[in-house]
């Protein structure tokens, strides 16, 4: 009986304290910085959410009001926050001027850094943008 109880407190304190914890993250999605050659090409909108357990990062977006079609969405690690940079990962996108935008997949631990210091962002671009219609950073 004694060993029944040792194993159900085992069970039930430390069992949960190695669980991981999960960290939430903001995504709003807005058009990305232009000059006026660009403004007929990029345009709309969009929110979403980002989870980080370990070192496994699942995002969740929506996103509507693109001129053209969305062609790809990919996550960034920019220079610092507010300054593109290049990607790293591909995410699943609705090819339409509506959608999702998701994916699941795992950080090295110098992207969680970058994570958490607010320096990697979506991007979505689309036929008539394709270096980037829309971005939106992932922020606490």
């Amino acid at each position: 009986m004694r060993r029944l109880f040792l194993i159900s407190t085992f069970l039930f304190i430390v069992i949960p304290a190695l669980a991981q914890t999960e960290e939430k993250f903001k995504i709003r999605i807005t058009p990305v910085p232009l000059d006026g050659a660009m403004r007929a090409a990029v345009a709309g909108s969009g929110s979403g959410s980002a989870t980080l357990t370990g070192s496994k990062l699942t995002v969740n977006a929506s996103f509507d009001g693109l001129p053209s079609a969305a062609i790809a969405a990919k996550i960034h690690k920019g220079v610092a926050t507010g300054v593109r940079g290049s990607a790293f990962v591909d995410l699943t996108v609705t090819k339409a001027t509506k959608g999702t935008v998701s994916g699941n997949f795992d950080l090295t631990p110098d992207q969680i850094d970058s994570l958490k210091k607010g320096q990697l962002y979506l991007q979505i671009s689309s036929e008539k943008s394709p270096d980037g219609t829309v971005w939106g950073w992932i922020l606490k």
